[in-house]
C-alpha cells in the first residue's frame, strides 16, 4: 500500500502533518504548493496547476530535478486541488493506496478550504483506501460507503460528524460517548457536532454518501 500526498498552497505547514515515521510514495503539488512542500523538506513528484502561485524559484527547482509538470489554464472551471485528485484518479493511482493532503497551518480564504474539503468528496475517490487532510493541527477524515475510518486519538478527545456532500445513511460510530446505529444525517443538521472518544479507537463508517470526520486541534 502506498502513500500519495497532495500538498495545497497557501501558507506553511503545521509541523503535526510531517510525521517523521510516515513515508510518501508520491507527492504531488499543487501550483504554490510546491513552494510550500520545498520549505517542509518535503520533495514534489509532480506539479500540477495553473502556476500563478508557484515562485521563480520553484519553478526553477522543478526543471532542475526534472519534475513533470501539468500545467493548465487560469480560465478554468475546477480549482488546482480538484485537477490533481481528478488526475490521481485518471492515473489509477489512488486504488487501495492512502490520500493525505496537506493544507496550510492558517488557512485564509474559507472558499478554497471549503471547495477542498468537498473536492475529497468525489465518487471517484473511493477508491483510496482511506482519504484524510491536514489543515494546521485539525484532521479531516472524509469517508466514503464502504469505507471505515478509526480515529486514534484517544479517550476525551472531541470529533464532530458533517453531512456536507449530501445526506448520509447508515452512519455508525463505535468508542464514542453518543453511538450512532445505522443513522441518518442530513446536510444541514448538527447532530454530530462535538462528540466524544471514551476509547482510543474510535471507529466511524456509513453506508450510503460521503460523510466528513473532523478531529479538531486538541484544546487539551
Amino acid at each position: 500500500m502506498s502513500v500519495i500526498a497532495v500538498v495545497t498552497a497557501g501558507g506553511a505547514l503545521h509541523p503535526s502533518a510531517l510525521d517523521p515515521e510516515r513515508r510518501f510514495d508520491r507527492i504531488i503539488a499543487v501550483d504554490g504548493g510546491l513552494d510550500v512542500a520545498l520549505a517542509a523538506g518535503l520533495s514534489p513528484t509532480m506539479l500540477i496547476g495553473d502556476l500563478d502561485s508557484v515562485s521563480p524559484a520553484g519553478l526553477h527547482w522543478a526543471t532542475e530535478h526534472g519534475i513533470p509538470c501539468e500545467r493548465h489554464p487560469v480560465d478554468k472551471d475546477d480549482t488546482d486541488t480538484a485537477l490533481a485528485l481528478r488526475y490521481l484518479h485518471s492515473a489509477g493511482s489512488l486504488m487501495n493506496n492512502d490520500l493525505v493532503l496537506l493544507g496550510t497551518d492558517s488557512p485564509t480564504r474559507l472558499d478554497h478550504l471549503l471547495a477542498t474539503v468537498l473536492a475529497l468528496g468525489l465518487a471517484a475517490l473511493a477508491q483510496a483506501s482511506s482519504i484524510v487532510a491536514a489543515f494546521g493541527a485539525t484532521r479531516v477524515h472524509v469517508v466514503h460507503p464502504g469505507h471505515t475510518v478509526r480515529l486514534l486519538v484517544g479517550s476525551g478527545r472531541t470529533f464532530s460528524l458533517l453531512a456536507l456532500h449530501g445526506a448520509c445513511t447508515g452512519v455508525t460510530i463505535n468508542g464514542a460517548r453518543w453511538r450512532l446505529t445505522d443513522a441518518a444525517l442530513a446536510p444541514t443538521t448538527t447532530l454530530g457536532i462535538s462528540n466524544v472518544a471514551v476509547c482510543d479507537d474510535v471507529a466511524v463508517s456509513v453506508g450510503e454518501g460521503v460523510l466528513t470526520v473532523i478531529v479538531p486541534e486538541d484544546a487539551r
